[in-house]
Order: structure tokens, then C-alpha cells, then sequence
């Protein structure tokens, strides 16, 4: 599958990523290659000529001044997704595939926090690396629409993490 189309901007804003998940861009690229190939919404993407996509790697502190500040929930949180498309645009673009702009195409951005995605890694008995997969596919499937607001939207997205975390051999994160 080539993904020449699409420019995944991952930025490290503090060295735990690096030192302690050094496989960060690796695994990143694996969720997303799961996105295009799984995801009805992503089947457009190829059609695109030019696809961007914005992750950000920080720490507690970080993302509770943007939790803070975008969420006014004053606490740091494991994930932060910012859309970039409206639901229109998704309907146009991602879902019909009707009309294919010949520019750049932000879907959004993404940003983890590393202490928090541990923590909850350790309190689950999961890998790190299992936990921030299930993460990234959560992040980038709110950029192309999924929300879990109401019952019925949550467990198609549920059932959406299930079935890509399964492709990269990954125990259902729901299972108690």
C-alpha cells in the first residue's frame, strides 16, 4: 500500500517519547496504514493529492494547559484530537469521494501524553505500545468522524478499534 500522498507531521516536543518508545513513528505508521486499508472513510484517501495529518508527542503538563484550554477541562487526558474537516467536508471527501480537491487536505491533529498513556497502561496490564496503538486508532478515527457521544456511535467505534487493533495482533481493549 503506498501512502506517497500523505505526510504524517509527528513532532516530539519531550525526550521520554524518544527514550522510552523509541518505535513511536513505526507504530504510528502501522495505525494509520490500518486506517486507509480498514476504515470505509479513508477509502478516498488515495484519491487525494496531498494529505496531511499533525501529531504532537508531549507529556502531562502539555496537554492539561491544551485540555485546559480547547476542552476547558483543567486535567491532563491521554489523547486530544482536533478535526480539521467539517462533517460536510467528510461527507464530500472522505464518504462520496464526489468532489476530490486538487490542494492539501488537513485532516487534524493529535496529541498524546506520555506519563498518562503509561499510567494507564500499567493499571490495565498492557504493553505501552498495545495501549497508544489503541490510542492512535481512537485519535484518527475521530479525524474522519467517529465520535462516542451516544450509545449507538460508541459502539461503532468500539467495534471499529476492536477489529484494527486485531490486525496488529492486539487483544480487544474492552475485555475485563
Amino acid at each position: 500500500m503506498s501512502l506517497d500522498n500523505i505526510e504524517l507531521d509527528i513532532s516530539v516536543e519531550v525526550p521520554v517519547w524518544s527514550d522510552q518508545f523509541p518505535e513511536y513513528k513505526a507504530r504510528i505508521t502501522d495505525c494509520f496504514e490500518q486506517i486507509v486499508s480498514q476504515v470505509p472513510e479513508a477509502r478516498n484517501f488515495s484519491r487525494i493529492p496531498l494529505l496531511e495529518l499533525s501529531i504532537l508527542l508531549t507529556d502531562d503538563q502539555n496537554i492539561q494547559k491544551l485540555n485546559k484550554d480547547y476542552r476547558d477541562k483543567d486535567k491532563a487526558t491521554n489523547v486530544l484530537s482536533f478535526p480539521s474537516l467539517t462533517e460536510e467536508d467528510i461527507d464530500v471527501f472522505l464518504k462520496s469521494g464526489s468532489e476530490i480537491p486538487g490542494f492539501p487536505i488537513i485532516l487534524g491533529d493529535i496529541i498524546f501524553a506520555y506519563e498518562t498513556i503509561k499510567r494507564e497502561a500499567l493499571d490495565q496490564g498492557k504493553s505501552f505500545s498495545d495501549h497508544f496503538s489503541h490510542l492512535c486508532f481512537h485519535g484518527m478515527l475521530h479525524l474522519v468522524g467517529y465520535d462516542h457521544i451516544e450509545d449507538a456511535q460508541a459502539e461503532e467505534m468500539e467495534a471499529l478499534e476492536k477489529n484494527l487493533l486485531s490486525k496488529l495482533s492486539i487483544d480487544d481493549p474492552y475485555q475485563d
